[in-house]
């Protein structure tokens, strides 16, 4: 860690002084919602991106008549669905996930994902999990040759968070403690967050794993091998990329 982040793989487009990233994340969510059929149970991811993907299933539930259930990974995502008419169930209710739609911070060449910029990394992670089809929704920026721009989060207990931060310190993990309003930002579990700016992440996955062994750690921000594909928006259009990898942790 600590390398120079490497190129992206995705070849990108030019954007012009005209193009605007809203207009990229509204397009890969309306692309996105096109997955969602009669009958199916959804998971509406949150952030920025999948915003959008949520507006265009409330519209199809208004103008089209679409029927679904769906279950959320954020209080956010959950005020936006009820302001919609989108139904709702816990994610206690339901066994599986048909699909779920969300968001990533960044994307490598292997479909590990970097998530969590919004928050609510614990609960779209709960969610993905017992996903028939995982998609993420992206514009062109997110896609990367490796994971180490975004910084990554890392959800903690309260109790002994500080001694925790310390730990990663010595690590050389340079983190920060996620804030709002001046005051740690708590999630929606009642928990911390502590961003890692790690640079460049050689091997996601094993440092995932490593990761999961720290006591105080309920869950951090890597994704790996988890997502079925990619909706990705730019200048020239939308791209879907599919990945061949089998979920893992």
């Amino acid at each position: 860690m600590g390398a120079k982040v490497g190129k992206s793989w995705y070849t990108r487009s030019r954007l012009n002084k005209g193009a605007k990233m809203e207009n990229l994340k509204k397009m890969a969510g309306i692309k996105a919602a096109e997955y969602v059929k009669d009958g199916m149970v959804v998971g509406l991811g949150t952030g920025s991106t999948a915003y959008y993907f949520v507006e265009e299933v409330g519209r199809r539930i208004k103008e089209e008549g679409l029927k679904i259930t769906a279950v959320t990974t954020s209080s956010t995502t959950s005020e936006q669905a009820r302001r919609l008419g989108i139904p709702l169930k816990s994610i206690d209710e339901v066994d599986e996930v048909d699909v779920t739609v969300d968001g990533a911070d960044e994307v490598d060449t292997d479909f590990n994902g970097i998530k969590g910029g919004g928050g609510a990394l614990l609960m779209e992670k709960v969610v993905a999990t017992p996903t028939k089809t995982y998609i993420w929704v992206v514009d062109e920026s997110k896609m990367v040759g490796k994971l180490g721009v975004f910084k990554l989060p890392v959800e903690v207990v309260q109790y002994g968070a500080g001694q925790l931060f310390r730990r990663f310190e010595h690590a050389g993990y340079k983190p920060s403690f996620r804030e709002k309003n001046g005051q740690r930002y708590v999630t929606d579990m009642q928990n911390f967050i502590i961003d890692l700016d790690l640079g460049v992440i050689e091997n996601p996955v094993e440092f995932g794993q490593k990761l999961d062994h720290v006591v105080g750690v309920v869950e951090h921000g890597l994704f790996n091998q988890m997502v079925d594909m990619v909706i990705v928006a730019g200048r020239n259009g939308v791209q879907i990329l599919k990945s061949t990898k089998s979920k893992g942790e």
